[in-house]
């Protein structure tokens, strides 16, 4: 069973080697193998650590975590979510900045979940659209579209010293994300 909650401090370190290893295997053959190989897990974990910790109005971080117990006796965080009022005006008010999941928990539902959490989240603080980024050549940009998202945007950017295209993705209304990944039977 996954379940979904706030990140704590000490989802940390799960949280960045999730980054990382989701990174590695997306975006393999997409984004240079000296940038992938070179993701630091514990500067990711350190970023996460003062997300998490972030008091702006509006910031949020969600964890999915499996049943069962890690390494360390306890239950494994799975994946992740994060996000807030949007970076930058003009898309949408509220905006999902990560979505990650190990691979081996995809297609079981925490990847609709998380964004459910997020979506609600965002409404919560005042968010009347929501969107996100997703790399063009993302081979689980499906994923957004088949919750309802629609491009609405592109730009190049760089990564790892490779201009990449990106899309955004936005719900607007929110409710349409809400409606989305509303479990079976509510909406």
């Amino acid at each position: 069973m996954i379940s979904i909650r706030r990140a704590r401090p000490g989802d940390a370190v799960a949280i960045g080697a999730i980054h990382a290893a989701v990174w590695r295997s997306t975006y393999a053959g997409i984004l240079p193998d000296a940038f992938l190989s070179a993701l630091s897990e514990a500067r990711l974990a350190g970023f996460y650590q003062r997300a998490i910790l972030d008091r702006r109005e509006g910031h949020a971080v969600f964890v999915a975590v499996a049943g069962g117990a890690d390494s360390t006796g306890g239950p494994k965080v799975v994946g992740f979510a994060s996000g807030g009022r949007a970076r930058r005006q003009g898309i949408a008010e509220g905006e999902v900045e990560t979505l990650y999941l190990l691979e081996d928990w995809r297609e079981r539902g925490a990847g609709r979940r998380l964004m459910r959490a997020m979506g609600a989240h965002l409404r919560a603080v005042g968010c009347r659209s929501a969107m996100l980024w997703v790399l063009r050549d993302n081979p689980t940009r499906w994923f957004y579209e088949h919750l309802g998202g629609r491009e609405t945007a592109r730009e190049t950017i760089r990564v790892g010293g490779e201009a990449v295209e990106q899309a955004a993705f936005t719900w607007d209304p929110i409710e349409a994300l809400l409606a989305a990944t509303a479990p079976a039977g509510e909406g």
